[in-house]
Order: structure tokens, then sequence, then C-alpha cells
């Protein structure tokens, strides 16, 4: 009797699990959780003749950061569209502040003439895209302390922080979880791939029954707002 019991359980979770697939594909996209690029990184690697003195970029621009007693890197700022770059004597750079990996080639382009007006050879900048931070929002309150316990990959801890850390293998990403139902998702190196996480989420959410209705929620959390914004 056991194993039929189990059987007829297992045929009721599988029901269940593809009914919450199939209404998930039927919501558009809009109603089931909406996003926002914060963050783009990219690093870039040159073509030089010698090390760069990144003495010579200091001294000739005052707006470029450099102590290399603290960090090896130079930090050079670019306005439009805005970026900031560590650039490191081997030639090789990291940018950072971007919300569109379709601003990497003009913020590079920009960095790469500033240096060589110093009169340093450099060339060939290869640019590749390294990660996303993205906030959005899955329009529901997710219920931490049930997700803990039957979510895997995952651990919370409100005294210290007050976000649930899910680690998603497939797509792999690292989520923050709020009660809100905030999101804060890194790991990612493409918009698609966001969209897959973000698909996903909706969906492993309510699979699980972690979901709770958003107006029962109290306000939005500082530590949780701070947060959307690394």
């Amino acid at each position: 009797m056991g194993s039929v019991k189990k059987l007829k359980l297992d045929v009721f979770v599988s029901i269940y699990k593809l009914m919450i697939e199939n209404i998930s594909k039927n919501i558009p996209l809009e109603e089931k959780f909406t996003y926002i690029i914060q963050n783009v990184v990219a690093t870039v690697v040159t073509d030089i003749e010698e090390k760069i003195d990144l003495t010579i970029i200091a001294s000739a621009y005052p707006d470029v950061e450099y102590n290399p007693e603290r960090f090896p890197g130079l930090v050079m700022r670019v306005l439009k569209p805005k970026a900031t770059s560590l650039i490191f004597s081997t030639g090789k750079m990291v940018i950072t502040g971007m919300k569109s990996p379709t601003e990497a080639p003009s913020v590079v382009n920009q960095i790469i003439a500033r240096v060589k007006k110093c009169k340093i050879k450099i060339k060939n900048p290869i640019i590749t895209i390294q990660n996303f931070v993205v906030s959005g929002d899955i329009k529901c309150g997710i219920d931490l302390n049930k997700a803990t316990v039957v979510m895997d990959n995952v651990m919370y801890e409100p005294e210290v922080f007050p976000g649930l850390i899910f680690r998603m293998k497939e797509p792999k990403s690292v989520l923050l979880l709020f009660s809100t139902g905030k999101i804060v998702c890194t790991g990612v190196k493409d918009e698609d791939t966001v969209i897959l996480v973000f698909e996903k989420l909706h969906r492993v959410i309510r699979e699980y029954g972690v979901d709770m209705d958003p107006s029962k929620l109290g306000e939005f959390d500082e530590d949780e707002e701070e947060m959307l914004f690394l």
C-alpha cells in the first residue's frame, strides 16, 4: 500500500508542476516580472609594446585616480556613456558602471584615445562581458523562511542580512531574494540569460509554494533597496 500511495503522490506532484509551468508560459512577461540592468562589467585585453607607465597617464589627466601604494590600477572615468575603468600596467582593463553591453566599445575607444594622447602605444582592444548586475521584481511576495526549508542551494540568515541567497545551477546565477519579491541577480553575461533566470525563478517560486500575496507585506526595507543598486 505504501508504494501505491507514494506513486499517487509522485503523479500528483508531476501534474501540479506541469500545471504551474503551463500557467507560467501563458502569463505575459511584464506580468511575471520586471527587471533593470544596473551594472555591466567587462574586461579588456590590449596589445602593448611595453608595460604602461601609469604615472604618465596620472600626470596628464587630473581627473584620474592613481595610488600604487594602495592599489596597482589607475581609475579613469568616462562621462558618456557613464562608466569607470581600472587600467593596469599590463594593458588589461576592467570596465564597470555600464547599463548595456552595447556601451562597451564606445567606453573603451574613449579610454584608448586618452591613453594614446600620452604617447603610449596601445591597440587591438578585445572586450569580454563578464557580468550583469540586475534588479527586478517577480510580482509576488516570497516566504523566505519556507524557501529555506523546501528549496535547494539557498542560504538565509535574517539576523545578518534580510535577503535569501539562491544559487541557481541552470542558468548559472546568484540571486538575492527579498520577502517583497524584489530580486538582485548577478553572475550572468547577457540579457537573454537574465530573462531565462527570471522566467525560471518565477516558476520555481510557485512550484515550491513559497509565493505570497504582496499586499500582505510591509513596506520595502531600506537594506533591500540599497542592495538593488550594488
